[in-house]
């Protein structure tokens, strides 16, 4: 596993962003664990969620595209951090992009914050993670009615590896099935248990065996085939 992996694993448990215990998600899962990219509120911490985002998605995509994309309200922030972090680790400015949950019929109108989207425009979608699905079905139509563009593919922080809308697939492989385009993550949840099990952090042990053995539980049921 990549060094920076394993330091984002920690920044999440230390910024208390990733929380284990019980959880109820939107979905309705009793989950054994909760990332919630919200609690990532000082600017310390604001730059190293971009320079992590920046070294996962060049790993990915290299220089060969031109705009991040992040959906309204919590791509936004994730995005500007991104662009900045972008320009100071590999030396070139990449355009941000983020929507309105309202079209503005006044002064900056429109439904896009930041950059407009041009023809030819190629574009990486950043969002904190991904369940089901359901925000790149709202994200992806903005995207292609406002110019010809490519969206060159989604990365997240924190790929959760169970199973989407279809009941199977992760809802990152289900993405790109649907869009044709790449889905991936920071790190994978399987990368996390890896790195925190019966492992000592800060003086604690973070996932125990009782632990591991509940997240084990979450994805006989829940885990992506």
């Amino acid at each position: 596993m990549e060094s920076y992996k394993k330091e984002f694993i920690e920044f999440m448990v230390e910024s208390d962003v990733l929380k284990f215990g019980e959880f109820t998600l939107k979905s309705g899962r009793k989950s054994p664990f909760f990332m919630n990219a919200g609690a990532y509120v000082t600017g310390t911490q604001l730059r190293k969620l971009g320079e992590y985002y920046a070294k996962a998605i060049y790993n990915t995509y290299g220089l060969d595209f031109d705009v991040m994309f992040g959906p309204a309200y919590k791509g936004i922030p994730l995005t500007v951090a991104a662009t900045m972090a972008y320009s100071s680790l590999y030396g070139k400015d990449i355009r941000y992009c983020s929507n309105r949950k309202e079209v503005k019929d006044h002064g900056d109108t429109g439904i896009l914050l930041g950059s407009k989207l041009k023809d030819g425009d190629r574009v990486v979608i950043i969002e904190d993670v991904t369940t089901s699905g359901k925000s790149i079905e709202e994200t992806f139509p903005i995207i292609k009615a406002q110019a010809d563009v490519e969206v060159k593919g989604l990365i997240v922080s924190l790929n959760r590896m169970e199973v989407g809308k279809g009941g199977e697939k992760s809802a990152l492989d289900e993405i790109q099935e649907l869009y044709g385009f790449g889905a991936g993550a920071i790190v994978t949840m399987r990368e996390v248990v890896e790195h925190l099990y019966n492992k000592p952090y800060n003086g604690k042990i973070v996932i125990d065996d009782t632990l591991k053995t509940a997240i084990d539980a979450y994805y006989e049921k829940y885990g992506a085939k």
